[in-house]
């Protein structure tokens, strides 16, 4: 089993220089063993390509401070040939809601020269989306669009205060589950389902939707995230939801997945608002299938 080393990547510099200064003090003292040659060092150049001038990019946890769509660095002095694991992260701000963390791990011997493209989209990228709620009437409208009624189980990915949820169980599901990253919102959500007194029928957790594999008996999916999410949850939809569930997005869509119908409402604010329904078919649950 090959065996790598990974350690921060400024500390690289400061072990390699505590390792060759004991070297040095053990052969300079008097009756001391011989002690073998240092392994020889070299330096490994790092070309990162990311897709946004102003992305930030960290190098095992560590920030770093250029710009530009090309970022080249230096590794400090590692031994040569011997293998190294680095993770690169990159964080991605297409809006002033949305954060997208996209990781790679990379393994290289000391001396390779190391390209990493982290300007592809990837199935494992993480969105973080800012809480910003659906008015109440909006809400309503939404309710309506995805039919719900007393044999629906709702799901919410970025449940936020959960007043989709609640709206929901309150016009007849029969129960909902709400999922959001945030601790300050799942607190909130908790606290609005028990004020409502739906303790009994609704379940708020502090998860990733992104990460979750099974949807059970989810009937009705109702979300207020952002394009670049739900392009990131549809293929858990498609392979998790099964045939006959609705979903009902406020404002954002699914890339080249066309909503079965889309609705364009003034709001009681005076503001239009616009909400998308698309069903989950066979033919959908057949593509899923060859995608794996």
């Amino acid at each position: 089993m090959r065996m790598l080393v990974r350690i921060g990547f400024v500390a690289v510099l400061a072990t390699g220089l505590l390792a060759l200064t004991s070297y040095q003090s053990q052969a300079q003292a008097p009756g001391a063993e011989k002690q073998p040659a240092p392994a020889a060092t070299v330096k490994s150049k790092l070309k990162i390509t990311v897709s946004a001038e102003d992305a930030e990019l960290l190098i095992e946890d560590k920030a770093t401070k250029a710009t530009g769509k090309i970022r080249e660095f230096e590794t400090p002095p590692i031994e040569a040939g011997k293998p190294y694991e680095y993770k690169f992260t990159v964080k991605l701000r297409p809006n002033n809601y949305t954060t997208i963390t996209r990781i790679k791990t990379i393994t290289f011997k000391g001396g390779d020269e190391v390209v990493v493209d982290m300007a592809k989209e990837d199935p494992t990228d993480k969105a973080f989306i800012r809480y910003v709620p659906t008015p109440d009437d909006i809400v309503t409208e939404m309710i309506k669009l995805g039919k719900v009624g007393k044999e629906d189980v709702i799901y919410e990915p970025g449940c936020g205060d959960a007043r989709l949820t609640i709206a929901a169980v309150k016009a007849g599901a029969k129960k909902g589950v709400g999922i959001d990253l945030d601790p300050e919102r799942i607190t909130e959500a908790k606290a609005n389902v028990k004020a409502a007194k739906l303790d009994d029928k609704i379940d708020i957790r502090m998860a990733d939707a992104l990460d979750l594999k099974d949807l059970g008996d989810t009937t009705v999916v109702l979300m207020y995230m952002a394009n670049e999410f739900n392009a990131l949850i549809r293929p858990v939809f498609w392979k998790q939801l099964k045939v006959g569930t609705r979903i009902v997005s406020h404002r954002f869509t699914m890339g080249d997945w066309k909503p079965d119908e889309s609705k364009k409402i003034m709001g009681a604010d005076g503001e239009e608002y616009e909400i998308h329904l698309w069903t989950i078919t066979k033919e959908i649950k057949d593509k899923a299938e060859k995608m794996k």
